[in-house]
């Protein structure tokens, strides 16, 4: 992958209605005498003219790239957008990008603000390619990604039984395969790697074995279709990684700081919406967002609430906020990276300052449970 310069920010801070703002406080200023009830100080000290530019204050439009397609693991994204939180935050739109994409790409080139990804895709870029990227949070703490088989076809209990097996493999989760094979000791040698797209057509076939998938989508698809479903959860055998990381290229952290903070702060009400009600979440995927997909609710459901009871929540979120990535987890990311030959340290691929920012100034928004 040849790498472009990431672009400069792909929108400031509205100009226009700043412009706008300080003229007229100029004509207030010239036409008010100087104790005009709007320069008094208000509780916090600032003046009700200040929390008024404040709150013009604009980041414009924002652009994020999806992993995926607009199902239910984007739940929280969904409640930001339609509780109103991005506008809140300062956005004038937020346009929502659906996958599948690993955002690498769309960052470097300055197609996106951000990218939902995952930390061996980032890792990967990040180590092999030279990106310029960091993760600033994630989502889930714990890896959604498995090696989905029949039980009486493949049926795929150990990272030993992929030897000799067909294994289903998107273009976008090579990356990953080829880690987890690699923390396994196996090589792309011990199986055959057949090329497949999203539809887990081609196990339920037989023209493969295994099959990548998440344990929120594909699994549950086939199990809800009645399927006996055999799960090699990537998370249990070497790479506990985090996923649905929120990533973003050097340059925007640098740059748009006060931008990144403030998605941060929509993300954060978002997701707190949709762990407190995962039908919700539901709800507006199939029926909202993911209204042209066809998703079946049930299977969504079913989805939304694995995820908000097992991957997007830990003992560390509870103690330090959604998104939090500790020292510990990142630790524990970069030695699953190192086990499949990328190497790259927690500096090289995380910043977790903007977080403990937005926590340190919101204090209230750590506490998400209902």
């Amino acid at each position: 992958m040849s790498l472009i310069a990431p672009a400069s920010r792909l929108r400031a801070k509205g100009l226009a209605a700043v412009a706008v703002a300080a003229a007229a406080a100029l004509t207030l200023s010239a036409c008010s005498s100087g104790d005009d009830p709007a320069d008094e100080p208000t509780d916090d000290g600032s003046t009700e003219t200040e929390e008024t530019e404040e709150a013009m204050e604009s980041f414009g439009d924002i652009t994020v790239q999806l992993s995926w397609i607009k199902n239910e693991e984007f739940a929280g994204e969904f409640f930001a957008d339609s509780m109103g939180y991005y506008t809140e935050a300062g956005f004038d739109t937020v346009n929502l990008v659906p996958g599948p994409s690993t955002g690498v790409a769309e960052l470097v080139s300055g197609q996106v603000n951000v990218a939902l990804s995952d930390a061996v895709s980032i890792g990967a870029g990040v180590g092999n390619e030279g990106a310029p990227l960091k993760i600033i949070g994630a989502t889930y703490q714990k890896n959604p990604f498995t090696v989905l088989s029949l039980a009486d076809g493949g049926n795929i209990m150990t990272p030993e039984d992929m030897v000799g097996k067909k294994i289903g493999v998107q273009d976008s989760n090579t990356a990953l395969f080829m880690a987890l094979l690699a923390a396994n000791g196996l090589t792309d040698d011990d199986v055959e790697i057949v090329p497949v797209q999203y539809d887990p057509a081609p196990l339920v076939s037989g023209e493969v074995d295994g099959f990548i998938a998440y344990l929120t989508n594909e699994s549950l698809i086939l199990e809800h279709e009645g399927y006996d479903t055999t799960n090699l959860p990537f998370a249990d055998n070497g790479l506990p990684f985090v996923a649905e990381t929120f990533t973003v290229t050097d340059d925007a952290i640098a740059n748009d700081r006060d931008l990144l903070k403030a998605f941060l702060v929509a993300e954060i009400k978002g997701w707190t919406d949709a762990v407190n009600d995962p039908a919700e979440g539901s709800r507006l995927a199939v029926e909202e967002y993911g209204a042209d997909l066809g998703l079946d609710p049930e299977v969504s459901a079913l989805g939304s609430t694995t995820q908000s009871e097992e991957l997007v929540v830990s003992d560390e979120t509870a103690e330090n906020g959604l998104f939090t990535i500790s020292e510990a987890l990142q630790a524990e990311t970069i030695a699953s990276l190192e086990g499949a030959g990328i190497s790259v340290t927690a500096e090289d691929l995380f910043d977790m300052s903007l977080l403990a920012e937005v926590y340190e100034e919101y204090p209230e928004l750590v506490a998400y449970a209902g």
